[in-house]
């Protein structure tokens, strides 16, 4: 199989929650740890959408247990993510974030409050694959980074297991009110982004 053959049948796999769900669900008893490590790629290198996977995985394995996975995928990508740019350095990080993220957010490398990159893990739409990166380069503690980042993304990862869930329960409405509330949710925080932003950092100076 060519390189480019491969790369279409990587990305077709993500390209709808049905296809995932095929490939995840051929790996049988090993399907879970597999979904685990693809919620860390997701983080390492963002390969495929965040959304469609965490959707994906409370459709398979139900609420509870796919919201378990999902959180411990995430963190361990999250967990490398730091590490790779803490040893690697801001030139292997410049290589992964865009510049007008890097530029704006750079104020978290060297200052990074735990309280301020809490509530950016939790905002909703904002790049926390990046902000791992970013957290990487400061001189947060790793402990530090681990807890406020799976605590952090406890609400979104719940959002999305629970709406796979309930497409799983064939409660249809359900997932369609919690896919109103997301969006909803994106919509606000991209209107008032930059006012949110400009306050965090006026909060870190004092």
């Amino acid at each position: 199989m060519q390189a480019g053959e491969a790369r279409d049948d990587f990305e077709g796999i993500y390209s709808s929650s049905d296809k995932l769900s095929q490939f995840l669900q051929a790996f049988g008893p090993y399907s879970p740890a597999v979904f685990v490590l693809f919620q860390s790629l997701q983080v390492i290198a963002a390969p495929f959408p965040g959304e469609l996977t965490g959707v994906v995985g409370g459709w398979i394995y139900g609420k509870k247990i796919g919201f378990l996975l999902s959180t411990l995928g995430l963190t361990l990508g999250s967990w490398v993510a730091f590490e790779l740019a803490s040893i690697l350095g801001r030139p292997f990080v410049e290589r992964f974030v865009k510049a007008d993220v890097l530029h704006r957010f750079d104020f978290l490398t060297t200052n990074a409050g735990s309280a301020i990159c809490f509530l950016l893990f939790i905002f909703p739409g904002f790049p926390k694959d990046y902000l791992c990166y970013l957290l990487g380069l400061s001189r947060m503690r790793l402990r530090t980074f681990l807890i406020v980042s799976a605590i952090g993304r406890t609400p979104g990862t719940y959002l999305l297991t629970i709406q796979g869930a309930s497409i799983r329960n064939q409660q249809y409405l359900a997932a369609a009110i919690i896919a109103v509330v997301a969006a909803a949710l994106l919509l606000l925080a991209y209107l008032y982004r930059g006012r949110i932003f400009e306050w965090m950092k006026h909060w870190r100076k004092n």
